[in-house]
């Protein structure tokens, strides 16, 4: 039995020290060492956005020891993810994992560099669910929970499987008092956004909105029981525009119905921008249909 756990012992110390050949450090705030996981061999380093607090001057730590500089390439908040290109070529990418070979209470490990020496914590994979929008209006492809320890500067690390592939991004800065990743997939999706563009587009409305329940008598002819209160809109927005007003209720935006802002976050894609875009609202209790043109949100 011993000789088993020593095996044990020995196979996750080798894991560590290989996923680490791809993991850095980045230094982007004063006295506050993060960790960022190595996305090409040019120097493409991805990390987790709320690390980054100076642009102008970044470092990163390399796994041989050398400290170089870098700079931001892009930043997504709603997902809390940052690239930036470090001055150094001939890194070792990440190896992505496949996630829909994950399953709840798979052993992962939490591998960072918040310092020149590696750290690691184990756990499993807690919960694996579908699509979820982060408070800040980004959407993770997974929801991917587990229970490892975040300690300071595991942020921007890698979470690795039992087979030495990586799953996501590290952060603590998506969910308060639980630890949510940045799944591999979405982090594919940001990254080339943030490459191409230096920022994930979004379309936008310029309206702030509430949950609200129906009346009984609405209810009933609309098919709906809840939608969305529009308690302000912003002069010249793409919504000033087509005419919405406060105290319009949205139902429906294109023939998806909408009763949540992350409902109606979820609709506002990429694609919707400078396309017209029909949205149903409620009137003086009255079904109206308005086109509104979505912008680009700066």
């Amino acid at each position: 039995m011993f000789e088993r756990l020593k095996a044990l012992s020995e196979e996750l110390a080798a894991l560590v020290q290989t996923a680490g050949e791809s993991v850095v450090r980045v230094s982007a705030r004063p006295h506050f060492g993060a960790s960022g996981i190595v996305w090409s061999a040019d120097g493409v380093i991805v990390t987790a956005d709320h690390v980054i607090e100076r642009e102008d001057r970044v470092e990163v730590g390399l796994p041989d020891g050398r400290t170089v500089g870098a700079r931001v390439v892009g930043r997504d908040p709603s997902t809390d993810t940052a690239v930036v290109r470090a001055e150094a070529s001939g890194l070792n990418p990440a190896r992505p994992a496949k996630l829909e070979d994950l399953r709840v209470g798979h052993i992962v490990l939490a591998v960072a560099r918040p310092g020149r020496e590696l750290q690691a914590t184990l756990g499993i994979v807690s919960a694996v669910g579908g699509p979820w929008r982060t408070m800040a209006g980004g959407q993770l492809d997974t929801y991917l929970q587990t229970d490892v320890a975040m300690h300071p500067g595991f942020s921007g690390g890698a979470l690795v499987a039992a087979d030495g592939l990586v799953i996501g991004l590290n952060t603590s800065g998506l969910a308060r008092g639980i630890s949510v990743a940045v799944p591999i997939t979405t982090l594919g999706r940001v990254v080339e956004a943030l490459l191409a563009h230096g920022r994930v587009r979004r379309a936008y409305l310029g309206i702030a909105s509430q949950p609200v329940r129906l009346p009984d008598p609405v209810r009933e002819r609309v098919g709906r029981s809840m939608g969305l209160v529009i308690l302000s809109v912003e002069a010249g927005s793409p919504a000033d525009r087509a005419g919405l007003t406060v105290g319009d209720v949205i139902i429906a935006v294109g023939d998806q119905p909408v009763s949540r802002p992350d409902e109606l976050l979820a609709q506002l894609t990429a694609d919707r921008i400078g396309r017209p875009l029909p949205i149903r609202v409620l009137r003086g209790g009255q079904p109206v249909e308005i086109v509104v043109t979505p912008g680009e949100r700066s």
